[in-house]
């Protein structure tokens, strides 16, 4: 597949849920063959199951990577604080489901939506940012620890595989 050289970054919207779907359909599929068929069954549910998406765009900021043509190839999701979990505290911001298409890895686009993500948490006047991910993720934890996150625990496991919480002190 030829990589489109013009890419813009932009917030993204609800006219943008199907293209966010089907770039975490295509983007995260590889992850089938390390997992456990029950395991990848409870992942692959979530992420090809649209509310997925309208959930977060309901209590994110989302942002996106798109080609000249329009065809978005990387996402991620800015939750501010005062949305506690049970792994986030209510001060937190919070990094969600930062994807990049396989075609268009390897060119920056990750780093640039985590980048953009710490400047608008900046903006918005939070504290600490914070993320999980998982051992299948090594390329992510190299990304974000290369940003200044750090891990604070190990947490529980999560479709068979570990996972840690970090944060980064903004």
């Amino acid at each position: 597949m030829p990589i489109d050289a013009e890419m813009f970054y932009r917030e993204g919207g609800p006219a943008d849920l199907p293209q966010l779907r089907q770039l975490a359909i295509e983007s995260w599929y590889r992850f089938e063959a390390g997992l456990l068929p029950e395991n990848w069954t409870l992942l692959w549910n979530t992420i090809r199951n649209a509310q997925t998406y309208e959930t977060l765009l309901a209590c994110s900021k989302c942002l996106v990577c798109e080609t000249g043509e329009g065809r978005i190839v990387g996402m991620v999701f800015l939750v501010p604080k005062g949305n506690p979990t049970a792994l986030y505290l209510s001060g937190w911001s919070v990094v969600r489901f930062l994807t990049v298409h396989p075609d268009f890895e390897g060119l920056g686009i990750g780093r640039k939506l985590m980048a953009d993500c710490i400047m608008q948490a900046k903006r918005n006047g939070e504290a600490v940012m914070a993320l999980h991910t998982s051992e299948m993720m090594n390329n992510a934890r190299r990304l974000y620890e290369n940003l200044g996150f750090r891990i604070i625990r190990e947490i529980e496991p999560r479709f068979g595989k570990r996972y840690w919480l970090y944060k980064l002190e903004l």
